[in-house]
């Protein structure tokens, strides 16, 4: 997700995101930024879980579905690179990093052109940018809009009036995001069942046994598709769609690592 510059609300509202608002038609763009065929992907160790992310398919759309185990994973959020040669992706956070422990990466939200998050987002306990609970056009501003965080192995989706009413403690981690695709087990309002609007979707929900679902479609489909899934399949109470074009996935068990243009990450390793 981009949107053009950070002079002013105006701006903000005329490119709060990649893609248009559900049921307005989207052109599907290729991943940005692809990693070039010699551009080295660090390899698989032998903490990567095979088992982690796993192909699956719904209403006719093939989907990769990544699941953290509180029992056996630790989430983070980070921040790629804005500068350098890789700015921007993942492959430029991963640098020069030890990876042993990653399990999967996933990109975290929404940025604007200095990369930095659209919205609230915390990372090792600190606050680096507000929660954002302003009106606006785009994605990211399609009421609700909500928020993934958690702290010590206890992780939650919630709305974003909710979550500012009722969490009083600053989380380990946290990243707001929107539209909300899935709301106390009720899709979101302004989402048609199956409406024109297609693209590369990814999203987070958490289960009832703490579990989060991390799921990034492999072809483009509806905002409705990606939250039935979520509510049907997963039966989650409450999914955060994550953003949709740029949507990337590193899997070091797979060799699996997509080039598309991030900015906030979600970082699953390994406890």
């Amino acid at each position: 997700m981009r949107r053009a510059g950070l002079l002013g609300l105006g701006a903000l509202a005329l490119a709060a995101c990649s893609e248009q608002p559900a049921g307005e038609p989207v052109v599907r763009a290729p991943l940005d930024g692809a990693v070039a065929p010699d551009t080295p992907v660090p390899t698989p160790t032998k903490a990567a879980e095979t088992g982690v992310c796993q192909p699956a398919r719904f209403e006719g759309v093939s989907l990769t579905h990544c699941i953290a185990d509180p029992a056996r994973h630790a989430i983070s959020t980070a921040l790629a690179p804005a500068s350098g040669e890789r700015a921007g992706t993942i492959a430029g956070w991963a640098e020069g990093r030890q990876t042993d422990s990653i399990v999967f990466v996933v990109n975290g939200g929404m940025y604007g052109d200095d990369l930095r998050p659209v919205g609230y987002f915390v990372e090792g306990s600190e606050r680096l940018a507000e929660i954002d609970r302003s009106e606006a056009s785009g994605n990211f501003y399609m009421k609700p809009n909500g928020v993934f965080f958690g702290s010590s192995g206890e992780w939650r989706v919630l709305e974003t009036e909710t979550f500012v009413r009722t969490i009083g403690t600053r989380p380990e981690f946290g990243t707001q995001s929107g539209p909300m695709l899935v709301v106390e087990g009720e899709m979101h309002p302004r989402f048609q069942e199956n409406g024109p609007s297609r693209a590369v979707r990814n999203g987070v929900g958490v289960d009832a046994q703490g579990r989060a679902h991390f799921v990034i479609s492999d072809e483009a489909l509806s905002f409705g598709q990606l939250a039935r899934f979520y509510r049907d399949e997963l039966e989650v109470p409450n999914a955060l769609y994550l953003d949709g074009n740029v949507s990337s996935l590193w899997n070091p068990a797979s060799g699996r690592q997509d080039g598309g243009r991030v900015g906030p990450l979600i970082v699953v390793e390994t406890k």
